[in-house]
């Protein structure tokens, strides 16, 4: 018999066939789930910012009659020279407190130039009314102490939400 230490080993070969490969992870799922994700947070966050912006936000009621809310701004202004409550007699659409406040500076100017000015005004006057808008004219009169007169005419436009906003002067 032969020893068995005197068999020589198998030369080196080939490894073994069939040996598996490591299993490939299925990333190409968890990327368009990742994906999905994100297209719905975007989609929701665009649809409650849509929403947030273009929903009726008229806090509080207007004017039961558009006249009433004309003269109610031109207190706001011309009387009371309160810009915030200006701004909080006009329609959300139209709101923009700088313009509001830019105005009330004016007639501020106004009162610290002329000698005792008054700002007086006609009675509103509905020219056209159809559903819920409305058009409101009146003429506003500075007259000073030294007895300086200035017209102006103007002409509202306004709606009606929660009640008759001011949403345009013209």
């Amino acid at each position: 018999m032969t020893d068995p230490a005197a068999i020589p080993a198998p030369p080196a070969g080939y490894p073994p066939y069939g040996a598996p490969a490591p299993p490939k992870k299925k990333r190409g799922l968890l990327i368009a789930a990742i994906a999905l994700v994100v297209v719905l947070v975007l989609c929701v966050g665009g649809g409650v910012t849509a929403f947030l912006t273009l929903r009726n936000v008229e806090t509080g009621e207007g004017a039961k009659e558009p006249a009433v809310a004309v003269e109610r701004f031109l207190t706001a202004v011309y009387r009371e020279r309160d810009a915030a409550k200006a701004t909080a007699l006009v329609c959300s659409s139209s709101r923009d407190d700088d313009k509001i406040a830019t105005k009330v500076a004016e007639v501020e100017k106004y009162v610290s130039e002329y000698k005792s000015p008054r700002f007086r005004w006609t009675t509103p006057k509905v020219d056209n009314q159809t559903g819920d808008r409305a058009t409101v004219s009146t003429k506003v009169t500075m007259t000073t102490a030294d007895e300086k007169v200035a017209d102006q005419e103007l002409r509202f436009t306004v709606v009606q939400k929660t009640g008759w906003w001011v949403c345009e002067v013209a």
